[in-house]
């Protein structure tokens, strides 16, 4: 146990070395930027899938995983304690009407243990959730910079889950989510004097927003054998709307930029007083969510599915932050993918022993900029590596699509994200067989 504890160690502190920004995406300027947790490697290597559970993988995105069926391997006794640890890293190819650019990131995923205890199960982690990080420029019908945008930032979930073993095919669970972050964003306003070369002093607009919130994410997971061989998965999620507080600070400096580094020097700075305008604390609506899947396979051998989510993202609201052009409508989801294992048990070939997965997913995201619906399409392949004993694995995914439109003069992101993840299993708990 010790072993694998200090292996999950190294790999989060390799992970969160390696991690840079969370996101390169411009899309992260909008809202509380980009959704970065979508499942883990296991989930999204199959087109994003959450229906699928089983004894040694941690599902995040329904916390009726947590519970589950004791192990005839464990004489259905126990099954095992579950650690799980996961980075990513993506390469954008970003594409307008005017040219295009390139951009990569990189980041911690996730870290989360699941601990059984009889019928219940308990998991507990930490995530990143959503991911800010653009640098954006508008230019003028001289061909000169406008207006420059910068962000970072985020928001991180810490949660605490309980699933129950209703009967042997159905299990349900709960996960309490504590939301936090941070989102910091300046804009730069440049001027010019009559020759067309900049003033020597620029205003910059500077705003910070800490956010924090609690919600809870329900869960049911039914499994059901069809005959000898079929097996029947299916799964439902919905996370309720609540609210983040946001704590906001403004400031206006007036700023000389250096013509040979671009580094930014504040003279003088003004704090704005949002109290008097109301915005000193205010409140995000952070919509209601839903999922529903069905998939059928072979235990250890294949497996197939469907999953549709649906967000009310419609609801979402900042008065704080209000762009022109930007409005938002129900966001969905369709993803269809699945596994093969050649043969589980193999002792003569270590790849006949690993899980080959691959999906797909279109997403509506639920972000409409001039009257353009910003979509995504992707499709991904995974490998699922035996490592160690006890059914423990490596997972990795990649992915590659596109995101937004070059319509209205918009960005399309073409994108590829290669993602990584321990999966790790331990028996932590024996009864004695002699006194």
């Amino acid at each position: 146990m010790i072993k694998k504890l200090v292996l999950v160690f190294i790999a989060v502190f390799t992970i969160s070395s390696y991690a840079q920004e969370g996101t390169a995406s411009p899309y992260s300027f909008y809202g509380i930027g980009s959704l970065k947790f979508k499942g883990t490697v296991e989930n999204r290597s199959m087109g994003g899938l959450s229906i699928y559970t089983d004894s040694i993988h941690i599902n995040l995105r329904n916390p009726a995983s947590y519970a589950g069926n004791n192990l005839e391997i464990l004489n259905n006794e126990s099954r095992p304690v579950k650690f799980t640890v996961g980075g990513s890293s993506s390469k954008l190819n970003l594409k307008s009407n005017s040219g295009s650019e390139k951009a990569a990131s990189s980041t911690f995923d996730y870290l989360a243990l699941s601990v059984p205890v009889g019928k219940f199960g308990f998991g507990f982690g930490l995530l990143p959730f959503t991911s800010v990080g653009y640098k954006l420029e508008s230019i003028d019908s001289d061909g000169n910079i406008s207006y420059k945008f910068r962000g970072q930032g985020g928001l991180n979930k810490a949660f605490l889950g309980l699933g129950y073993q209703i009967t042997k095919d159905l299990s349900a669970g709960i996960d309490f989510q504590y939301n936090f972050g941070n989102i910091q964003n300046s804009s730069i306003a440049f001027r010019y004097d009559d020759d067309g070369f900049p003033t020597q002093y620029q205003s910059r607009e500077n705003n910070r927003s800490d956010l924090s919130g609690v919600n809870f994410n329900f869960g049911l997971s039914y499994k059901k054998m069809l005959n000898e061989k079929l097996e029947l998965v299916s799964g439902l999620t919905y996370m309720p709307e609540s609210n983040l507080a946001s704590q906001n600070q403004r400031s206006t400096s007036t700023i000389s930029i250096s013509t040979s580094t671009g580094q930014e020097f504040p003279v003088k700075t003004i704090d704005t007083n949002l109290e008097d305008l109301g915005l000193k604390e205010t409140d995000l609506v952070m919509p209601s969510k839903f999922s529903v899947g069905v998939g059928i396979g072979e235990p250890r051998k294949w497996f197939v599915g469907t999953e549709y989510t649906s967000q009310k993202t419609s609801n979402f609201s900042n008065k704080l932050y209000t762009r022109t052009g930007t409005a938002y409508e129900d966001a969905s989801t369709i993803a269809l993918g699945g596994f093969y294992i050649p043969q589980y048990n193999s002792f003569s070939s270590y790849f006949k022993r690993a899980v080959y997965r691959a999906g797909l997913h279109f997403e509506k995201t639920g972000l409409n900029i001039e009257n353009e619906s910003i979509n995504e399409f992707g499709m991904s392949f995974g490998v699922g590596l035996p490592v160690g004993s006890f059914f423990s694995n490596a997972n990795l995914g990649f992915e590659f699509g596109k995101r937004g439109t070059t319509n209205s003069n918009l960005i399309q992101e073409n994108f590829i994200n290669f993602q990584i993840s321990l999966s790790l299993n331990d028996r932590w708990f024996n009864k004695r067989k002699y006194d």
